[in-house]
């Protein structure tokens, strides 16, 4: 997941929030508003919607050290993280590979709940010695009561990444130990996503009761949660299997070699009218002087305003090739993919010997799979 607004790095890690974080810390606010007001009455409005927005602050800086800290074990494991993303329930690492034992992944996966029922307990502690106040009624320092917020809902936080579905962190704690026991990541990771599936199926069926039998607006996010957990389940069931089925592949066996190229010279309009929307293609090889000088796609085009393109040549917009990443026709295709992640690009060049013999995209790759998928069916 990338996110919609970069926030900063932290420890060479960008740091970043998505569009659906903004919702729910609206609706965190306003939660927090109304227990404030329930809990302590006498506070003016100023003072309870200024606290319940530096509590969801905190909170979401809860979450973002929770995420760290996977990242700190998983660079101490030696996988690169990309990015650190604060989205609607929670947040992410961007990991750019998968753990490559069970005993990383297990000590990456329960790194997070544990940083949280630390961070919790830390907050319960200075809501006791602020005087939090810990029953409904009892009377409450602003500051205590915002701490022992935050001490609850971050143990809170961690008993419900526990669940062992995958792929929650106690999912992946699940998937380590099926995998140090049959030896096999794919294996495990199908048994965990079952897991998972099962765990969201309990709780949509759960929270839909609790919503049409007992009117609870709790029970609709208990179901939102549950379908939120069945889809990730499901697509990192699938992210898995797919490359499982890809190791040992390499780019020349997927690529594309009919490489369709065009001059440097040509002006945009035609390059657009003529190339891109005659042939369906999105990336073409530019020639200069017969030789090929670099790469230009549909991406290239649209950052020139369209009333430039008649005036524009194609040689003004392309990406030189000491400018691009490539691969050769032995890479693995999963480091491929990574590239293309890391790079937001859909297409890579593949070059030998200095000279672009093909070009691989994730289309290839996917048509690739839907091929293993079908003769496996056949």
């Amino acid at each position: 997941m990338r996110p919609s607004l970069k926030l900063g790095r932290i420890l060479g890690i960008d740091i970043g929030v998505h569009y659906s974080w903004v919702v729910i810390a609206f609706l965190i606010v306003f939660s927090l508003a109304g227990q404030f007001r329930l809990v302590n009455p006498q506070w003016t409005p100023q003072l309870i919607w200024s606290l319940a927005g530096i509590t969801a602050l905190l909170f979401f800086a809860s979450i973002l050290v929770h995420e760290l800290s996977h990242a700190a074990v998983a660079k101490s494991r030696g996988m690169s993280v990309q990015s650190i993303t604060l989205f609607a329930l929670g947040g992410v690492a961007n990991i750019e590979k998968e753990s490559m034992d069970a005993k990383s992944e297990f000590w990456m996966a329960i790194a997070g709940p544990i940083t949280s029922v630390v961070i919790g307990f830390i907050f319960l502690g200075l809501a006791k010695v602020t005087g939090s106040g810990f029953e409904i009624g009892t009377s409450a320092s602003p500051i205590g009561a915002a701490f022992f917020w935050l001490g609850y809902i971050n143990i809170a936080l961690a008993i419900f990444n526990m669940i062992p579905g995958y792929p929650l962190d106690g999912g992946r704690v699940l998937r380590a130990i099926v995998w140090r026991f049959t030896g096999s990541m794919a294996r495990a990771t199908r048994i965990a996503a079952r897991v998972g599936q099962f765990f969201a199926g309990a709780l949509i069926v759960f929270g839909l009761m609790r919503f049409f039998l007992g009117g609870s607006i709790g029970g609709l996010w208990m179901a939102f949660i549950g379908w939120f957990l069945s889809q990730a389940s499901s697509a990192s069931s699938a992210e898995t299997e797919a490359t499982a089925a890809l190791s040992g592949v390499r780019v020349g066996d997927v690529m594309s070699t009919d490489c369709a190229t065009v001059d440097a010279t040509m002006n945009l309009r035609i390059f657009a009218e003529e190339y891109l929307l005659r042939t369906g293609r999105r990336c073409f090889i530019v020639l200069e002087n017969g030789h090929q000088a670099g790469l230009v796609s549909i991406n290239e085009l649209k950052d020139m305003k369209r009333e430039r393109w008649p005036f524009a040549t194609v040689s003004q917009i392309a990406i030189p090739f000491d400018h691009i990443k490539t691969v050769s026709p032995d890479t693995p295709v999963t480091e491929a993919l990574q590239i293309m992640v890391k790079e937001n690009a859909n297409q890579i060049p593949v070059m030998s010997n200095g000279t672009v013999v093909g070009v691989v995209t994730r289309v290839n790759v996917f048509q690739f799979l839907q091929t293993q998928s079908d003769l496996k069916a056949a």
